[in-house]
């Protein structure tokens, strides 16, 4: 893959996607991870303005210097970029004070990690609301179209999708051939929801390359039966089938219920 040609191809269609919709610049949500890395330094590329906007909840310290890392950088080599930092813990605490408790502490925990997300995309769209400006998504093709690994309506919920056409192996590709920092390159993917250090492979239970390769025998047609897998490969293949199934609700628009024209008549 020529990483360069591939980040001109998608800083050029951003562009172009920005003048089409009559929009004036973006807003990307930065979280010290590669793929919000990658996706706001292929907006600053463009040369319209690009807020990358920083929305701690009780974030890692680690993850929050590499954001502000990253930023810093991004602004040294872009003057279209701007910064700003938006500390959503006290709106957070709020809210789950305000909600009702349930016992089951697991789904309780997954509620409220997703409700971060949706907390953040809300910042995200007033930022856009005010700046006329579109909410770049950050999510890779394994995230948004193998395992389902997302907010609905949080980091789900954006304008377009620069990268989303690209495994995360492509994304550590392309932000090195642009020069994101090491700090980026080299921290362990985590969707920064749980205010710990969990990893992405943690949580999935697979890590990247292992659902790259489960997903591209699922693209491919091919039939495992036919393949001589080892007993890890069989365990990474039933995690992806489980969580493209589990959540193809995110994947497919949503369901409309068409009314025959006889009932409204």
């Amino acid at each position: 893959m020529d990483s360069i040609a591939v980040a001109d191809h998608i800083t050029d269609w951003l562009k172009e996607q920005c003048t089409r919709t009559g929009q004036r610049g973006f807003v990307v949500g930065v979280s010290g991870g590669v793929d919000s890395a990658l996706t706001s330094t292929l907006c600053a590329r463009t040369g319209l303005p690009t807020l990358c906007v920083e929305m701690p909840i009780h974030q890692a310290s680690a993850q929050v210097q590499r954001a502000q890392d990253h930023i810093t950088w991004l602004r040294a080599r872009h003057p279209n970029v701007r910064m700003e930092v938006v500390t959503l813990t006290p709106v957070f605490d709020q809210l789950i004070a305000t909600l009702p408790v349930f016992h089951e502490q697991a789904v309780m925990e997954l509620a409220q990690a997703n409700a971060r997300a949706r907390l953040r995309m809300t910042t995200l769209y007033y930022f856009a609301g005010l700046l006329r400006h579109l909410v770049a998504g950050t999510g890779n093709k394994v995230e948004d179209f193998g395992v389902g690994f997302f907010t609905k309506y949080g980091d789900g919920g954006v304008d377009l999708s620069p990268i989303a056409d690209l495994t995360k192996t492509e994304v550590f590709a392309v932000a090195k051939a642009l020069g994101v920092i090491d700090g980026i390159l080299q921290a362990k993917p985590t969707d920064g929801l749980w205010g710990d250090d969990r990893s992405d492979e943690d949580q999935i239970g697979a890590s990247y390359p292992e659902l790259e390769w489960a997903m591209a025998l699922r693209e491919r047609g091919t039939d495992p039966s036919t393949l001589e897998l080892t007993a890890r490969q069989r365990e990474v293949l039933a995690i992806y089938d489980r969580r493209n199934a589990a959540n193809r609700h995110k994947m497919e628009p949503i369901p409309v219920c068409t009314v025959p024209g006889g009932l409204k008549s």
